[in-house]
């Protein structure tokens, strides 16, 4: 037989946690051809010489927010060049399927930490499609380098269908034919392959824009006649819902859970919840997350955890990030887009002493930690104040360390860069929760939060952990990256053997070190060249195919990624190595 490409004397897993040995393998048509022991020889093959590297199947990111930037960079470069090989979007409640470009710029750009007039322009140009099959069609009319997949967002829904403004009025209530059409629209996007329903119960994520400023996202809003009608349409399909807690009332947890159990009489509701993390703010609640969901799995549900399984470090640029919606005063800065009428109101005495009161209340739920003393300041105009925290600058100061913040942001605004470490600080900790076989790995929010992290080679650092430090093996990290959530979502994707698509990664494990956790930043051209935090280790992946293309190797993009289509749309269900022809090169593969 010819092969397109073939691997020689690589270290091979496959992708189902199955012991891993040293094999060549024939790419051919987009396929895995042949995987041998004995070695392969073809004319005319593009040889790549993998000795003393790993080979797997193409990593999955079931976590993202590339809604927007995929339409205008739909090579998705900061992905494919970790491994990735499909990424999931339509993630927390937050999709473009069926909003019109306002509602949708609206609903992500504050959530998201994306600039909302890039996100308006885009949808503004690219948005053509009506339904769900059309986004599908559309997505595959664009030069994918992964593969993608997506959830519809709860939010789009109810915007769509309510409008915005109902949406999210807290006395507005839809009404029998507007649930009815909701759930049709449902319906409809599960029959064109897409993985379930995404939906948000934490109030701290708001609307941006004028007309409804700081409202909750819609899906906030939903009573539970709503969601049990659509619940009701995920059981009976088998599809997934991902969901997030609503942060403010722990408790709320409970419904949430009783609704995954089938109770013997309907099938269980597949759940995707955000996050298990080892938080500061709370070290107790890791240790939950595991029991809980062992137990509702044994009451009949099928539960799982997202779980990010690197150190939860976040950027700021002076006080716009997520974290302070979790509290009024934040949230009240946050409110206002207008930095002179922000200033006014962070030089407020009334304002500052309720920040404070609220800074120090430590009987609030809450995902930060609250602690100034445990805030890096990394970049500001004043020279002085780098290196230090901002607690220690209000020690040095004499001032309430919630004042030197407040007086930093007001001279400097957003030129006063600093970061923390929010959760999964611990690294015993960390291996613990990354081994609860109630976790998936995921939650990176690729292509969201451009400016407060960077994530996108998450499972090379699990790999690494996996490979330095022994919790777990090899094939186990990544089977837990690759096959076991392919399995879970239903895609044809994660596996490598024989028959099943080429979308596979070669892994220098000798470069499995410190530069893993680096940091740097790098423009996002389509959203006017905004410097992006990103993850620089391109020595470390040596290749990635999708479909055997190759879309980075040798530190460099592929000269056609994001110009000719490799990834395609993967719809649930699939026939295990299908193969779009028109991602095999050709006449039809390049696209403007």
């Amino acid at each position: 037989m010819g092969y397109d490409v073939i691997i020689r004397g690589a270290r091979w897993f496959d992708g189902t946690g199955g012991p891993s040995a040293v094999r060549d393998l024939g790419l051919k048509d987009g396929r895995v051809a042949a995987v041998s022991a004995a070695g392969l020889d073809g004319d005319g093959a593009e040889i790549v010489d993998a000795v003393g590297k790993w080979v797997m199947p193409g990593f999955l990111d079931i976590h993202t927010h590339y809604d927007a930037e995929v339409l205008t960079e739909p090579g998705l470069g900061e992905s494919v060049r970790h491994g990735v090989t499909t990424v999931v979007f339509g993630s927390c409640s937050l999709s473009t399927v069926h909003v019109d470009p306002l509602d949708a710029a609206d609903l992500f750009s504050r959530v998201e930490a994306v600039p909302r007039e890039h996100v308006l322009a885009t949808l503004e140009e690219k948005k053509t499609w009506t339904s769900a099959r059309e986004y599908i069609e559309a997505l595959e009319g664009l030069a994918l380098g992964p593969n993608v997949a997506a959830f519809l967002g709860h939010s789009d829904l109810r915007a769509a269908v309510m409008g915005l403004g109902r949406a999210t009025d807290e006395g507005a209530r839809p009404s029998d034919g507007e649930i009815r059409r909701m759930e049709l629209l449902l319906v409809d996007a599960l029959r064109a392959g897409m993985l379930g329903m995404s939906e948000m119960h934490n109030p701290w994520d708001k609307l941006d824009g004028d007309r409804y400023r700081s409202r909750t996202l819609p899906s906030t809003y939903a009573g539970r006649a709503e969601r049990r009608r659509l619940y009701r349409i995920l059981r009976s399909s088998g599809r997934v819902l991902q969901s997030v807690p609503n942060l403010s009332l722990p408790v709320a947890l409970i419904p949430a859970l009783w609704s995954a159990i089938g109770w013997g009489k309907d099938k269980p509701l597949r759940t995707s919840y955000l996050t298990a993390a080892d938080v500061k703010a709370n070290p107790l609640i890791m240790h939950v997350m595991g029991p809980v969901a062992r137990l509702v799995n044994r009451l009949g549900a099928d539960f799982r955890w997202q779980h990010l399984p690197v150190p939860f470090q976040v950027h700021a640029d002076g006080i716009d990030l997520v974290v302070f919606e979790e509290f009024g005063a934040g949230a009240a800065a946050l409110h206002l887009k207008d930095q002179v009428e922000r200033n006014v109101l962070l030089q407020d005495e009334s304002y500052r002493r309720r920040f404070r009161r609220e800074y120090e209340n430590r009987f609030t739920p809450r995902v930060w930690h609250r602690d100034f003393h445990d805030a890096h300041i990394v970049g500001c105009p004043d020279g002085s104040v780098v290196g230090r925290t901002f607690g220690q600058v209000g020690d040095e100061r004499g001032i309430h360390p919630v004042d030197a913040f407040l007086d930093l942001v007001v001279e400097h605004g957003t030129k006063i860069r600093w970061h923390t470490t929010i959760s999964n600080h611990r690294p015993r900790a960390l291996n613990r929760l990354s081994s609860l076989p109630e976790v998936q790995m995921g939650f990176s929010d690729a292509g969201a939060h451009l400016r407060n992290m960077a994530f996108y080679n998450f499972p090379l650092r699990l790999l690494r952990r996996a490979h330095h430090e022994g919790f777990m093996t090899i094939e186990r990290a990544v089977h837990r990256l690759t096959g076991e959530l392919a399995s879970w979502y239903g895609l044809d994707a994660g596996h490598l053997r024989e028959g099943d698509r080429a979308d596979l990664v070669i892994v220098d494990p000798d470069r499995l070190g410190p530069e893993l956790d680096e940091t740097h930043e790098a423009p996002v051209e389509s959203f006017g060249g905004m410097m992006r935090m990103v993850n620089r280790n391109d020595a470390t992946v040596v290749a990635a195919y999708v479909a055997g293309n190759r879309v980075f190797g040798g530190g460099e993009y592929a000269p056609d990624l994001g110009r000719r289509r490799t990834g395609r749309f993967l719809r649930v269900g699939e026939a295990p190595g299908t193969v779009d022809p028109r991602t095999l090169g050709g006449r039809d593969a390049t696209l403007a």
